[in-house]
């Protein structure tokens, strides 16, 4: 087993360019690894599992590589429509990427979801595949030293060989740049494929929606999140600002499967939007610059989860 530290040779190494997918199973750590290697939010975070549905592409600019980084939602045994949609998306991105990481995290021992995702990546035979342990900062180095051979063992039983193992803390910053320098090597050679300085292709509208859902998963029940979805239905300049007072104008909807649902979203005297509202307002403007007058609603979708017809108006 190699498990790697940093290093220090310097590299005359031709630029490279390519996709690295980090999978795991949900709540691995895996968009709070990604935010940390663009340097910028890119992929919402929560500590409910399920948090992220679409891939997003963060993108890492090195002067002889670029890195791009597709974030999928976490794999699971699905119970609806929209479980079974999110697994497709996970399984599409596999098949297209040049590296896989494996975000299994330091803190819970390997259970029946990891070995679930494993044997389906010892399957894929293209892409090489690096085993990262997340959390590190949440253990002592006894239990890590533990994991990181419980890691490799689990390559072994499943009849495949880890490109490299390497631990990580992302909200540490602890070899978040390791990582990157040992996912480069892996990437075909070829020029940068986005322009310098672009960090991620999300479009905007998806971006913002979001973050208003990320500040909607925070604090409430713990079967609300599958059930929260957020559409933007308008973003307008307001038409009649000074050019040096811009302000933009942002409605959107939460949908929600149930009307006893509401009030958990709305809270006591719509304390609970409200809030909703501050933080995801500042989240908004930090991405785009420039100040926002958000305008939230929540609706009922019933059941959308289940029905394609919903899935697809809500984007899915």
């Amino acid at each position: 087993m190699s498990v790697r530290t940093p290093s220090s040779e310097p590299s005359a190494a031709p630029h490279r360019s390519g996709f690295a997918c980090f999978v795991g199973r949900p709540n691995a750590g895996k968009s709070t690894l990604t935010n940390a290697l663009v340097g910028r939010k890119v992929a919402i975070t929560a500590n409910q599992p399920q948090t992220t549905r679409h891939t997003v592409r963060g993108i890492v600019h090195r002067p002889d590589a670029q890195l791009i980084l597709v974030d999928t939602p976490g794999l699971h045994k699905p119970r609806t429509l929209l479980g079974e949609r999110l697994n497709d998306v996970v399984r599409t991105t596999w098949a297209e990427v040049d590296v896989i990481g494996f975000c299994i995290p330091a803190n819970e021992k390997i259970g029946p979801g990891d070995r679930f995702i494993a044997k389906e990546l010892a399957g894929i035979r293209k892409a090489p595949k690096i085993a990262v342990v997340t959390k590190t900062d949440l253990v002592d180095s006894k239990t890590l030293a533990e994991q990181l051979i419980a890691v490799d063992q689990l390559g072994k039983e499943l009849g495949f060989e880890w490109a490299e193992i390497v631990p990580v803390s992302a909200t540490a910053g602890r070899q978040v740049e390791l990582l990157a320098d040992l996912l480069i090597p892996l990437l075909p050679e070829g020029p940068a494929l986005y322009p310098d300085g672009e960090l991620t292709d999300e479009p905007e509208q998806v971006m913002i929606a979001e973050l208003i859902r990320e500040a909607a998963l925070e604090g409430v029940r713990d079967e609300l999140p599958h059930s929260i979805a957020v559409v933007v239905e308008e973003m307008l300049p307001r038409a009649d600002r000074p050019a040096d007072r811009p302000l933009l104008d942002i409605h959107a909807n939460l949908y929600i499967e149930r009307s006893s649902q509401k009030g958990i979203i709305i809270g006591p005297k719509g304390k609970r939007l409200k809030d909703v509202g501050i933080k995801s307002r500042k989240q908004i403007e930090a991405l785009l610059g420039t100040p926002v007058f958000l305008d939230l609603h929540v609706k009922v979708a019933k059941d959308w989860q289940r029905d394609p017809k919903q899935l697809r108006r809500l984007g899915f």
